[in-house]
């Protein structure tokens, strides 16, 4: 049993905005909504530039289903980008998307954004897609009332879409089991702001046609005020007739192929650029082409020169099967100005992303990677020019660290360094110059600490000063120095100082103390007798160590 999709879709701008941001498709097997970011330039760009890139997926013979979708939308996201860089006035732009891509029993969803995906199945009415909100991330994370959400002041702050945002955007995709009778609404966030959901639901379940249920549901919208544009696309799947399958093979086999004028046209980037200013990069990527029916300089939606390609292509791509298409994207169809971006490489390369047709095998693209061979040399070279200089940069950043000095500690000692006292992970800066016999605990505390965490100085000559002053306050604060024992006249040694009297408990007369500041002779032969000297430890002369 082989399924298809019955559709209906209407969008409308509304009653407040002057232009529409929306662009809406939907067919035998692809159902899609985009609403672009309003009040931002080129809103419209981005959702018929999404929508149109999408519409090659209407049909039932995709080699790898599952994965698709996601993959073409995400190239749509790219070609968003593209146009951004061709026009930097469309700086900003963005666009939701809400897609359907039914292949055999299945329905590969994908979403990001704020529009809505609704589904009614075996009775059950439920909303699938999950606003990629501000406010909706508040009421998942429980700080915020789903009541509350309607009059939050940002419950229109968008957390997620695709275009000048990001370059791999997160989407929201699953896959559905489905079923010949079940109905799906995908609507832009201008109907859920001003219908409940439980009139939507009203909507779906008993009007009498997929058309009837759209065009409901925009005047409902439209009788509540429409702040914003509205657009809706009704969906059911069904089971195909063999009219259905007959006029499908038909169109297969009638596939009419792009003739080479055409090609040539959506391919000429060159002639059409010259008269904007704009060229060719070199990078791999080209400038939007500016050829557009009748008009030798084309303008985007909103007036602003993008370089819009030949409608031709996709009108044709469009004739070849049944569908609907409303909003910004028709609008670009009937008036010739398709937001599309041409890739650097063949004019068949042109024509395949206008028409979505694959390359033929005798296109000259088989003599494209000519290109990359005669560039091949450029990413070398400049990573090796790179290399280069990073190691001039370190190398001569490191003689200048050797041109530094700072005064550290050395083994409980202070100490001079040559070098800087920063580490780079287990690269030295620094080396030992010389080490003083000045011990950190004969310092005070403050000078220990500044110490510890070096001192740095000008040069040598500043490292020997602050060396010198720390050996001054070493001296200061070292014992008084121990007497030397000296012999007495009988042969024993003496360890007397040159203070102490003969007598512990007389008072040393004048005769005495005149005698101690001399040598005395002895009693034998009149040979004086040294006095003790002072002995100063090693540690408080703060010379330095041997």
């Amino acid at each position: 049993m082989a399924l298809i999709l019955r559709y209906a879709a209407r969008s409308d701008v509304g009653k407040s905005r002057s232009k529409n941001d929306d662009s809406a498709y939907a067919g035998h097997y692809l159902a899609v909504v985009a609403d672009g970011m309003g009040g931002h330039a080129g809103g419209d760009v981005a959702s018929a530039s999404t929508v149109l890139d999408l519409v090659h997926l209407d049909r039932s013979d995709h080699e790898d289903p599952a994965n698709v979708l996601a993959d073409e939308i995400q190239t749509a996201n790219s070609i968003l980008s593209e146009l951004v860089q061709t026009s930097p006035k469309l700086a900003g732009m963005g666009t939701t998307v809400t897609a359907l891509l039914l292949h055999d029993d299945q329905l590969e969803f994908a979403h990001i954004g704020d529009s809505r995906a609704y589904r009614l199945k075996n009775g059950t009415f439920e909303q699938i897609s999950i606003d990629h909100t501000f406010v909706q991330r508040l009421i998942d994370e429980g700080r915020l009332r789903p009541e509350e959400a309607e009059v939050h002041p940002h419950r229109n702050v968008l957390m997620r879409v695709l275009g000048d945002v990001d370059a791999s955007p997160e989407l929201d995709l699953a896959s559905h089991p489905a079923e010949a009778g079940e109905k799906w609404l995908l609507s832009s966030d201008g109907l859920d702001a001003v219908v409940p959901d439980h009139v939507i639901e009203d909507a779906v379940r008993y009007s009498d046609s997929l058309q009837d249920t759209v065009d409901r549901l925009v005047e409902l919208t439209l009788e509540g005020g429409a702040p914003d544009n509205v657009t809706v696309v009704m969906i059911e799947v069904a089971e195909a007739t063999e009219a259905d399958l007959a006029a499908a093979a038909v169109r297969l086999n009638t596939q009419p192929e792009p003739d080479d004028a055409l090609i040539d046209d959506a391919a000429a980037v060159p002639a059409a650029t010259a008269s904007t200013g704009r060229q060719n990069n070199d990078d791999g990527t080209a400038a939007a082409a500016s050829v557009a029916d009748n008009a030798e300089d084309a303008v985007d939606l909103s007036g602003n020169p993008i370089g819009a390609v030949r409608a031709d292509l996709i009108r044709r791509e469009l004739s070849t099967r049944p569908h609907v298409l409303v909003g910004a994207a028709a609008l670009a169809t009937e008036t010739g100005q398709i937001p599309i971006v041409t890739q650097h490489s063949t004019q068949r390369r042109a024509a395949a992303l206008l028409t979505h047709k694959a390359p033929s095998a005798e296109s000259p693209a088989d003599d494209e990677p000519e290109e990359p061979v005669r560039r091949g040399w450029i990413v070398p070279a400049f990573l090796a020019v790179m290399s280069i200089l990073l190691i001039a940069v370190l190398w001569f950043g490191y003689l200048w660290t050797q041109t530094q000095y700072f005064v550290s500690q050395y083994e409980g000692r202070v100490a001079i360094y040559n070098g800087v006292s920063q580490n780079i992970g287990p690269i030295e800066l620094s080396h030992l110059d010389t080490a003083y016999n000045i011990r950190l605990e004969s310092l005070p505390v403050y000078q220990q600490q500044r110490l510890n965490s070096s001192i740095p100085a000008r040069d040598l000559e500043h490292a020997e000063e602050i060396v010198e002053s720390l050996r001054v306050t070493s001296r200061r604060n070292c014992p008084d120095p121990a007497p030397t024992p000296t012999p007495s006249p009988g042969g024993e040694r003496s360890t007397s100082s040159p203070t102490e009297s003969a007598s512990p408990t007389a008072s040393p007369s004048p005769e005495a103390a005149e005698s101690t500041a001399r040598p005395t002779a002895s009693a034998a032969g009149g040979t004086p007798t040294p006095q003790p000297t002072p002995t100063i430890p090693p540690e408080c002369l703060g010379g330095p160590v041997e």
